[in-house]
């Protein structure tokens, strides 16, 4: 489990990037979608024409309020497949410009990584945004079908986190803090990016200390161990995908997978803007 996990996070920037480069939100603008609305139309495109509520439900922390504002008209400006077509070009551009299509293990990387994506095929019940983007063709580009095989596996792992987090009684704004409780992300950026008012926000970190799980502003013991067993269930009901290839795919998918997530950092195509 903790090699398939391994191997996941090193290969997820390249996914990852989609959300933060230029060549996203150039190709948003010229359909006519300014600011957030390109982000969740974009990752919402494969439901077809999804009412806001679907995007509330399957994008699980965001302020409710922030998502309506954001997709009201979306599909009024443009079409899902103009949006998909625009969110492959970009991702394709920006894979470029980061040397992807050039590292010596693409091939290697691309067979392990669709072979994952496509085992996780097989499982789509209870995974609604995952089972949208299953849905969806697979590219001919040899980097677009590496993206598009790393997002598949992305929205695997995300619909089964928002199940642990659910049966967990966490709820998307509770889950938020939790996170930020835990250092990893700057809690300014979750509280711009997620967009909930503070005095929601403050009003959620109560109930969290209420039961027991926030020590101040950072998680208490019993916080940190709920965070631990939802990762670690999540990281479970992620091993569909990754059983078939076996401990040594694992392995050797982790090992390949790091020259491209760094290749990623380097050109900066993580970085906010």
């Amino acid at each position: 489990m903790k090699t398939a996990h391994t191997a996941w996070r090193r290969l997820e920037p390249l996914h990852g990037m989609i959300y933060f480069v230029p060549e996203a939100r150039q190709r948003y603008a010229d359909l006519g979608l300014s600011g957030r609305a390109g982000y969740f139309a974009s990752r919402s495109a494969a439901f077809g024409r999804a009412p806001a509520e679907l995007v509330i439900s399957t994008f699980y922390n965001f302020n409710p309020d922030f998502v309506r504002q954001a997709v009201d008209g979306v599909w009024d400006a443009t079409t899902p497949q103009q949006v998909l077509d625009a969110r492959y070009a970009a991702a394709g551009e920006a894979l470029r410009r980061a040397g992807i299509h050039e590292l010596p293990d693409l091939d290697e990387v691309l067979a392990l990584t669709r072979r994952a994506a496509e085992a996780a095929c097989e499982h789509t019940q209870g995974r609604p945004l995952f089972a949208a983007h299953a849905a969806l063709p697979w590219p001919k580009e040899r980097v677009l079908q590496l993206w598009h095989a790393q997002t598949l596996l992305r929205e695997f792992r995300g619909d089964g986190h928002v199940a642990c987090l659910l049966s967990e009684g966490v709820g998307g704004l509770e889950a938020l803090i939790l996170h930020a409780a835990t250092g990893e992300v700057p809690v300014d950026f979750l509280k711009a990016s997620r967009a909930w008012p503070e005095e929601e926000w403050a009003a959620a970190q109560e109930r969290l200390r209420g039961r027991g799980l926030l020590d101040g502003d950072s998680l208490s013991p019993e916080g940190a161990d709920l965070r631990r067993h939802i990762e670690d269930r999540t990281d479970r009901l992620a091993l569909p995908a990754y059983a078939v290839l076996g401990d040594a795919g694992c392995e050797r998918l982790a090992e390949l997978a790091s020259p491209f997530g760094r290749a990623i950092a380097e050109a900066g195509l993580l970085k906010l803007r």
